[in-house]
């Protein structure tokens, strides 16, 4: 959940609207608000939340049940976790999974009359793009890595800032470690530059396995990201 996440631009939060089953997941310790408050903490600021299963014989597409779910999410969303629905970073839409409609293709008239938003693809697609930051120096939190049969060792992440190319030479923060870039993976595919928004893998030289960990930051050479001792953290 949380690897997942971190690379992310945005959420989709499926809710059950089946009679008990929201209830189960949201009022009685379920997973629902762990995932929210998840998504949240790591930086996600665009959550879509789909109200699903809205075909089920304990709902047969009811205005009512659907607001009750929304007017319970509410509180929690936006005042405990801070996402803004004037702003167009909450937005709830009724589907069904089962037979498709308001996934793709809207839901017909005579069963949600009440619901005059766009289904839930168009809506993604209607998103407007997010401003990458291309032009700033090269940022990648390391999420991971590995030590693959040649000895080589690869790190993974989603690149937060600028781009780089192979045979560039970077700085792993904040131990000020020069590494050669030998390789690079985009969304599992070998490239020769990768930018902003990537999730991708990139083999280094210069470097060991045990010197890398989750949390050290790969960065440009000559603009590196500045270090801290204190920090202010929510629990």
């Amino acid at each position: 959940m949380i690897s997942g996440a971190v690379q992310a631009d945005l959420a989709v939060l499926v809710i059950s609207a089946r009679k008990g089953e929201f209830e189960t997941g949201f009022e009685n310790g379920g997973q629902t608000r762990e995932h929210a408050i998840l998504v949240k903490s790591l930086g996600i600021k665009h959550l879509i939340v789909l109200i699903n299963k809205m075909d089920d014989k304990t709902v047969n597409w009811s205005e009512d049940r659907f607001n009750e779910c929304k007017d319970k999410l509410l509180p929690f969303l936006t005042k405990k976790l801070g996402f803004d629905p004037s702003k167009k970073d909450l937005t709830f839409i009724p589907v069904s999974g089962l037979t498709g409609a308001g996934i793709k293709d809207p839901v017909p008239c005579h069963l949600c009359p009440w619901y005059s938003g766009p289904p839930f693809i168009p809506y993604i697609d209607g998103i407007s793009t997010i401003d990458r930051k291309v032009d700033g120096p090269f940022l990648l939190p390391i999420t991971g890595k590995y030590k693959d049969k040649k000895g080589s060792v690869t790190v993974m992440g989603k690149v937060e800032c600028g781009e780089t190319r192979k045979g560039q030479s970077l700085v792993v923060m904040p131990f000020k470690t020069e590494v050669t870039v030998e390789g690079l993976w985009s969304n599992e595919k070998k490239v020769v530059s990768v930018g902003h928004g990537d999730n991708v893998k990139i083999r280094l030289k210069g470097i060991e396995e045990n010197n890398l960990s989750p949390g050290l930051v790969l960065c440009h050479l000559t603009a590196p990201c500045t270090t801290g001792k204190v920090f202010d953290a929510q629990v």
